[in-house]
């Protein structure tokens, strides 16, 4: 029988046969690798047939972008008040899903989550057949089974499906995680040969594509995987090193149409992103002169990579999360500095220009794209130097809730791997949230308007960064606004910096829900950082060997 499912009528005939109750595993960081006409087809067999239902959907984060993918099928589903289609999720990220968020947040399904290396490294123990994960990502956090357990909603910390239980062994703080194991796995490449071989050479990334697919296919109960594909090659053409997934372990081939092969939630295809063409250096970035809030907390941020080069008297590795970090990379190239820092993205790509919004996950240029998987084997290791992450909240013990309140469940994302093995850390961000207007004229800051939601609280919402686990493994972990700067102390926060024209009691202490410890080193922001050109960056890596071209 041909693996190749040529009409819609073929893909229909063969999703009506997943059983009642199956889990579904499907690839996808945002758009990038999601097999977004395979989760249209399995919800339109489901409407017309009634089959399958009672599904539990699993992916290595989101396979959708706003109104694509699965957040069109919940849409439908929310809608149309057809509710049998699906009892429960587990997506380490829900962010650009509304309404998949609105869905378990009305208790209409399960909902689940657990850090996007998590659940990559969950499927490679599937796929070794061991009986589930030992971590240390998420020990005293909202993952952890002394708290929520990664259960998102009361219905889900009713049925447990998703299995959290804290394990100390040897002293070490570990978590102990096993999930369902796919059942049937859709995923997305490139171009399949007529053998089935797999290629992804106009993919941005690989994602966790390999790794679904050996977790569907390993024993004791061998699942079947759905392949989406752009084309069709003949037989034997494929460069065997180019082929990611090999043909005997796929069992149907789909080629979609052009529409749902793009390769992020905004762009159809660049050469850029999948390494087919690298671009001049001058390319990657747009240039910024206006200096605003996000510029002095992103040049401030700057400063800190640079330091971590001149301690390490080398170019060093970094991650840099969504939203204010994620232009710190043209700061970087702005002050001719971007060779003494290797960004890389949690996706898989090394260098270049990181995209942003529901684009994250690709990059513009890079020198390097490796699997999902083996990018947070690296974070989670302490492989790279620093970290700069985001933050919605931080309380008086210097914990971390970077984007989870009540009626928001975007779920972690990467970000408690990433905070567990990062041997620095760097949490970036606005110091109050909401409608604000802060100028920065004459090298300070002008507080015409305050935001309306204090961010500096006495207790987060939920946990998804422990600062006394932070503390314990010796970690340096600062916290940088545009009006204050503190470090996590022996006891909690620090307050080491604050900007220049602002008073530290009326607009520093006043918008917290605790009081700081003014620390003995205290001074004022430099009055650099707040005035426009460069700040002079270069002058502090003199001598020190850079990568790239000179």
């Amino acid at each position: 029988m041909s693996k190749f499912l040529f009409t819609e009528n073929d893909v229909i005939k063969h999703f009506r046969k997943i059983a009642d109750g199956s889990t579904i595993a499907i690839s996808g960081f945002n758009i990038s690798t999601a097999p977004e006409y395979l989760i249209l087809k399995l919800y339109e067999t489901y409407e017309k047939t009634g089959k399958p239902k009672h599904l539990f959907i699993e992916s290595d984060s989101l396979p959708g972008s706003p109104g694509r993918g699965i957040d069109k099928v919940c849409e439908k589903i929310y809608r149309d008040g057809n509710f049998e289609f699906i009892d429960g999720v587990l997506m380490p990220f829900l962010g650009w899903s509304h309404w998949l968020q609105k869905l378990v947040i009305d208790e209409k399904i399960e909902g689940y989550t657990l850090s996007i290396g998590t659940m990559a490294h969950l499927y490679r123990e599937m796929s070794a057949g061991r009986p589930g994960l030992f971590t240390k990502v998420g020990v005293g956090t909202f993952l952890d089974s002394r708290q929520d357990g990664g259960a998102l909603n009361e219905l889900a910390k009713e049925k447990r499906r998703l299995q959290v239980e804290y394990r100390p062994i040897h002293d070490v703080d570990l978590l102990f995680i096993n999930g369902p194991k796919p059942d049937i796995t859709l995923v997305r490449g490139t171009t399949a040969d007529e053998l089935g071989n797999i290629s992804m050479e106009k993919e941005g990334i690989y994602g966790t594509v390999f790794t679904m697919v050996q977790a569907a296919k390993a024993l004791p109960n061998q699942g079947k995987v759905f392949f989406q594909v752009e084309r069709v090659a003949r037989a034997g053409t494929l460069n065997p090193k180019a082929v990611h997934v090999p043909g005997p372990l796929v069992d149907y081939v789909v080629v979609s149409p052009a529409e749902f092969a793009w390769q992020t939630g905004s762009i159809e295809f660049d050469p850029r992103i999948s390494g087919g063409l690298i671009p001049p250096r001058e390319q990657h970035f747009t240039r910024r002169d206006k200096i605003d809030v996000k510029t002095v907390i992103q040049r401030r941020a700057a400063i800190e990579l640079i330091n971590k080069v001149k301690e390490k008297k080398r170019p060093i590795i970094a991650n840099f999360g969504v939203g204010i970090p994620s232009g710190i990379p043209s700061v970087l190239e702005r002050e001719k500095v971007s060779d003494y820092v290797y960004s890389t993205v949690e996706a898989g790509p090394w260098g270049g220009l990181p995209l942003t919004g529901d684009d994250f996950g690709v990059s513009i240029g890079p020198f390097a794209i490796i699997p999902l998987p083996d990018q947070f084997t690296l974070y989670e290791g302490g492989m790279i130097d620093i970290a700069v992450l985001g933050f919605m909240q931080v309380d008086s013990e210097g914990d971390v809730n970077p984007s989870m309140l009540p009626g928001r469940i975007p779920g972690p994302g990467g970000f408690p791997a990433i905070t567990s093995g990062s041997p620095s850390l760097v949490f970036a961000g606005q110091f109050m949230a909401g409608d604000s207007r802060i100028l920065v004229e004459g090298g300070k800051l002008k507080i015409q308007k305050e935001g309306e939601m204090v961010k500096f609280v006495d207790k987060v919402y939920k946990i998804l960064f422990k600062a006394d686990v932070a503390r314990r493994s010796g970690k340096s972990v600062l916290y940088i606004t545009e009006r204050a700067i503190f470090r996590l102390g022996p006891k909690g926060m620090v307050l080491t910096e604050a900007a220049p024209g602002i008073d530290v009691d009326r607009d520093i202490i006043d918008h917290m829900e605790f009081k700081p410890v003014l620390g003995e080193d205290f001074h004022e922001i430099d009055a650099g950082l707040f005035k426009p050109g460069r700040i002079g960056l270069g002058s502090h890596v003199t001598g020190i060997h850079k990568s790239g071209i000179d």
